[in-house]
């Protein structure tokens, strides 16, 4: 389905190339002199590579037909990830380079969604927000300004993070899948 440059958004599927891209991010530029266009960052989905693209806004771009499939996490091992459809109780399985760095936010029993191209598993999505626990976490230093200050800290599942410096081990946040950014302490 062709969609014109604008409608452009981060996590859409979009063929160009001869290839499957995943927008990772966008910006729409409306210079003073000139046209306005879509500065795009798109991640090929087969050959794992990044493209920086710059769309007129008058161009129009072609979005993947993609189904997406509800699906629990199960387990996984060395290899993949093992997945079951809650209606039909299909099993899936999917190899750690389609996954990526998805595969750490993933918990048992975790409803996320799996996109398919002609019957084939692209790639998952997972909640927009998860709830995590902080493992471990820098002590803040008195006098530092709370507005912009952040401090590093891992959560549980090793994923490195910034957090506000009132947050400390232990404690329950709700983290922004989409972005990796600490949304509000639980």
């Amino acid at each position: 389905m062709k969609i014109n440059a604008t409608e452009i958004r981060v996590g859409m599927i979009l063929e160009y190339k001869d290839d499957l891209w995943e927008v990772l991010k966008t910006n729409h530029v409306k210079p003073g002199k000139g046209g306005a266009f879509a500065q795009v960052e798109i991640k090929s989905l087969l050959k794992n590579t990044k493209l920086n693209e710059r769309f007129r806004s008058n161009e129009t771009v072609e979005k993947a037909s993609i189904e997406e499939v509800k699906y629990n996490f199960l387990y996984s091992d060395e290899n993949n990830f093992y997945f079951m459809n809650p209606s039909s109780f299909e099993q899936i399985n999917l190899s750690k380079n389609i996954i990526g760095d998805k595969g750490k936010m993933l918990s048992e029993n975790l409803e996320i969604k799996i996109n398919f191209h002609n019957e084939n598993p692209l790639n998952i999505l997972l909640p927009n927000q998860l709830t995590c626990v902080i493992e471990s976490t820098d002590v803040a230093l008195k006098g530092q300004t709370a507005s912009s200050s952040y401090k590093p800290a891992i959560l549980k599942n090793g994923v490195s993070i910034q957090v506000p410096p009132f947050i400390e081990s232990g404690d329950k946040i709700l983290l922004d899948t989409r972005t990796m950014e600490y949304v509000k302490k639980i």
